[in-house]
C-alpha cells in the first residue's frame, strides 16, 4: 500500500508544491511525472498504477501551473528547472527517473541537460520539437477566445488543434479522448488563474531542443500520428541524444497518454526498471472499434 506526502517548497520567491506516492519496496528511482502546462498534479492515474508497484510516483503542480505561485514575467524555464531539482533535494535522494509528456518534455529536456547528474534515465512522448507557424496561429487565436471570455470557443478549438481528427488514420479512443481533451480544456479556461499565461508562454518561451544530451539514457516515444510534432522529427531529435531509443505507438496520435494509458505506462515501468521494451504492449496495434450510430460525432 503506497503513501501519498503533499510537500509545499517555494523557489525564487514563487510557491508551489508536489505530491509524492511512497512505495515500501521500490526497486528503482523515484518517478517524477511533468505533463501538459494545464495539467496538475492529479492527472496520472495510470501512472500511479503501473509505475507505483515499482517506484515513487512523483507528480507536482510547479510555478505557473495547478494551485501554484505564477511566474514572474519573462523567461520561465530556468524558474521552473530549478524548482524541478528543489524537488529533488527535497526527496533526499540523489537521482530520479524523470517522465515528461508533451509541454513537460521541454522542461524535462531542459532538466536532463542542466543537471544530468541528478537524473538517472528520461522518458519524453509527444516531443514538440518542432512548431510550424500554423499551429503558432493555431494558439494564438486560442488564446484570443481565451481572453475575450469565450471558453467554449478556445476548448473546441485547442482539442482539434491538438488531435488527429483524420478518419483515414486509426487512433484508439478517439472520440473519448477528444471529449475528455475538449472538457479538461474548458474545466482549465473556467477555473485555472493560470490558464492565459500558459498560453501565452507557450506561444512566446518555448523550451530549446537543440544541442544534444550526453550521459543520460533516453526513451523517446511518439503516437504514429502525431500532429503536433510529426514522429519523423522527433525521430531526428532522439538522435541528437547520445544514449538514447526511439519508438513509435501504433494507433495513436500526439494524444497517446489518453489513447493507449496503460501501454504507455507500462512501457515507462519497463524503460525506468531497463526491463525489455521490444514485448512492451503499446507496440502492437490494438483492434479496430466498429462505428457505433449512437455515438456522436466527435466534431
Amino acid at each position: 500500500m503506497s503513501e501519498e506526502m503533499i510537500r509545499s517548497l517555494s523557489v525564487r520567491g514563487v510557491s508551489y508544491s508536489y505530491r509524492r506516492l511512497c512505495q515500501p519496496e521500490r526497486i528503482t528511482e523515484p518517478v517524477l511525472v511533468l505533463g501538459g502546462a494545464l495539467q496538475g498534479m492529479y492527472g496520472w492515474p495510470q501512472m500511479e498504477d503501473h509505475v507505483g508497484p515499482v517506484a515513487d510516483v512523483v507528480t507536482a503542480d510547479l510555478p505557473g501551473m495547478g494551485s501554484a505561485d505564477p511566474l514572474p514575467p519573462g523567461p520561465s524555464i530556468d524558474v521552473v528547472c530549478a524548482a524541478i531539482e528543489r524537488i529533488i533535494d527535497d526527496l533526499e535522494v540523489p537521482r530520479i527517473n524523470l517522465f515528461g509528456f508533451s509541454y513537460g518534455a521541454g522542461l524535462a529536456y531542459g532538466c536532463a541537460r542542466r543537471f544530468p547528474g541528478r537524473i538517472a534515465r528520461l522518458a519524453l512522448g509527444g516531443v514538440p520539437a518542432h512548431i510550424s507557424d500554423a499551429q503558432v496561429e493555431l494558439w494564438r487565436r486560442a488564446s484570443d477566445h481565451l481572453a475575450e471570455g469565450d471558453n467554449e470557443a478556445f476548448a473546441t478549438l485547442v482539442a482539434q488543434g491538438l488531435m488527429c481528427l483524420d478518419d483515414r488514420r486509426h487512433v484508439a479512443r478517439r472520440k473519448l479522448a477528444y471529449r475528455y481533451v475538449r472538457r479538461s480544456m474548458l474545466h482549465a479556461a473556467r477555473n485555472s488563474r493560470h490558464a492565459v499565461d500558459s498560453l501565452h508562454r507557450g506561444i512566446l518561451d518555448r523550451p530549446d531542443f537543440s544541442g544534444g544530451l550526453t550521459d543520460v539514457p533516453t526513451l523517446v516515444f511518439s503516437g504514429e500520428h502525431d500532429t503536433v510534432t510529426s514522429p519523423a522529427r522527433q525521430r531526428d531529435f532522439a538522435a541528437t541524444i547520445s544514449d538514447s531509443r526511439f519508438l513509435t505507438i501504433p494507433d495513436a496520435d500526439h494524444w497517446v497518454v489518453l489513447e493507449r494509458p496503460q501501454e504507455v505506462a507500462d512501457l515507462a515501468a519497463r524503460f525506468f526498471t531497463d526491463g525489455p521494451l521490444s514485448s512492451a504492449p503499446c507496440l502492437a496495434p490494438v483492434a479496430r472499434e466498429e462505428p457505433s450510430p449512437a455515438d456522436p460525432a466527435c466534431v
